[in-house]
């Protein structure tokens, strides 16, 4: 069981690669400790209680610490547990937890605060349904967590893995209640410090950490004292600040910049492919867009070179299917298939929107249905890629006669909109490591962003879930992916590289599965 599981996890390893660096970056001054580690990145939390994220980055998650995770080569290693074993139904994990980690306010780990940590993830995050049909959980012993589920749920170790599954102070929840997230407290390299909210969020190094992962050279208290990520969103400020060296670590730097960036000496630029995809979703419940000829007419009329090329300098791969290439259950047919049936047509996207009613009868280049132009906005969210992204779709859907407008949201707001059905299109991302992606978005539970309900794919992915054989669970999502290419329900993008540029500190890597920030072994050189 967990060989074959082990598989499904290796299966979605993203790419990265060496840092380039620029001239004469071994002048850099001997490494020092101590400091404050200053972290430049675009978007601000949502929240800082994992159990109720809808995603993590590291702003939030570097407090927070797995039950086990992988090493850079994708190979399952220990974390908060220092074991875990899965019955021969595939029904119940078990893990064994270390006996010396402690929480930010020093009470020890202990099996019932994970317990009531994964109760909680189950009771209150939107994403509860990544989790499976756990039917129960149980803390026989101090360090022994058991957990039950109603039926083998295959996706469970992704969610083990990246965290969703974790432990919360028990000792804060209990202190502050649903005022977690303004006052966190879990097992991490750093403590939290304080929030300037739409600013900043400041940590201070946790003095008795002790426990970091194999893969990391100090396992013990972080070299730097503090670290602070500032959320900027301009451009321009980030580069200058950069460049003064009031940020040493630039994560998601502007493409359009790399090459600049790459000619200053000391600074090492990190390269590493995101696992998952941009995407546009439709409002399906929208009756402009329920007709699947529309759907198709607008997939037809995208062309995704020149958004690679103009919005992010290069840096991205194109997707056409629903998963991309490095996420489990890939298929190679269904890309191609999706890549034939959607190929730019300018033509062919008109036709299709003319089948469908809507055509140009004043001759002002955009079409009507019933005297009603077609006009829909798109939602995005600030980061300046998107928007160019965003600007470029608006000219190539002109050419058919669709009038685009956009409309800049903050994440969270994008994301409440969808889920209330009150957009026409917006332009987000996903990423996960495991096909179940699809359920979350499509599922008979799933966040219903899209609102597109087919029951023959919500009942693929819920056997998808429950089978454990790899080469069966291929051939379901496989049939979930054919389908969606068919219906459209929404037009995949691209898969970006993201670029993280440091400058004065050493010992910065990024992880080689999960592309998130190592921070265990870096110091300051300036």
């Amino acid at each position: 069981m967990n060989l074959l599981l082990s598989v499904l996890l290796l299966a979605g390893c993203s790419a990265t690669q060496p840092p380039a660096t620029g001239e004469d970056a071994s002048a850099n001054p001997t490494p020092k400790d101590g400091g404050s580690l200053v972290i430049s990145a675009l978007i601000e939390p949502e929240t800082l209680d994992i159990t109720k994220a809808t995603w993590i980055d590291d702003a939030a998650g570097i407090i927070y610490e797995p039950l086990i995770t992988r090493d850079f080569e994708g190979k399952i290693v220990p974390r908060l547990a220092e074991s875990y074993h899965i019955s021969d139904d595939g029904k119940v994990w078990t893990f064994k937890l270390r006996k010396d980690v402690t929480f930010h306010t020093g009470e020890p780990l202990t099996a019932e605060a994970v317990k009531l940590t994964m109760e909680r993830f189950l009771k209150t995050s939107s994403v509860a349904v990544m989790a499976g049909p756990i039917e129960k959980v149980e803390a026989p012993d101090a360090q022994t967590v058991h957990v039950y589920f109603k039926e083998p749920f295959a996706p469970f170790i992704a969610v083990v893995t990246t965290g969703l599954i974790t432990a919360m102070d028990p000792k804060r929840l209990k202190e502050v209640g649903e005022k977690f997230g303004e006052n966190p407290s879990s097992t991490g390299p750093v403590i939290f410090e304080k929030q300037d909210r739409g600013a900043s969020v400041t940590y201070k190094k946790n003095p008795d950490y002790n426990w970091g992962p194999s893969y990391v050279e100090n396992k013990g208290p972080l070299h730097v004292d503090q670290v602070k990520f500032r959320f900027l969103k301009d451009d321009d400020t980030r580069i200058l600040e950069f460049k003064k060296g009031t940020i040493q670590v630039l994560y998601g730097a502007p493409l359009n910049y790399v090459q600049e960036l790459q000619s200053i000496p000391g600074v090492e630029i990190h390269k590493a492919t995101e696992l998952g995809m941009k995407y546009l979703g439709f409002n399906n419940a929208n009756p402009m867009f329920k007709d699947v000829r529309v759907r198709q007419a607008i997939a037809t009329a995208i062309d995704r070179e020149p958004i690679i090329q103009v919005a992010l300098a290069g840096f991205a791969k194109p997707v056409h299917g629903p998963l991309a290439k490095n996420i489990f259950g890939y298929s190679e047919k269904v890309e191609n298939m999706a890549k034939e049936m959607y190929k730019r047509d300018i033509e062919k996207s008109k036709r299709l929107l003319a089948e469908a009613g809507w055509t140009d009868m004043d001759g002002d280049g955009i079409v009507e249905k019933d005297g009603k132009p077609f006009t829909f906005e798109l939602l995005v969210t600030a980061e300046p890629y998107f928007q160019r992204t965003a600007q470029i779709l608006q000219s190539q859907l002109k050419e058919v006669g669709i009038d685009l407008k956009i409309h800049v949201n903050d994440a969270a707001t994008l994301k409440d909109k969808a889920v209330k059905s009150s957009f026409d299109m917006y332009l987000l991302y996903y990423g996960w490591y495991d096909a179940d992606i699809l359920n979350l978005q499509f599922g008979k539970d799933g966040q219903k962003r899209m609102h597109y309900e087919n029951k023959e794919v919500q009942d693929l992915l819920a056997k998808g879930r429950s089978t454990l054989n790899e080469a069966e669970r291929l051939k379901i999502y496989e049939q979930v992916q054919e389908i969606l290419v068919k219906e459209s329900p929404w037009i995949p993008l691209f898969s970006a590289e993201t670029i993280t540029a440091t400058n004065g500190i050493n010992g910065f890597k990024l992880h080689g599965y999960y592309s998130n920030m190592i921070l265990n072994d870096v110091r300051l050189t300036k």
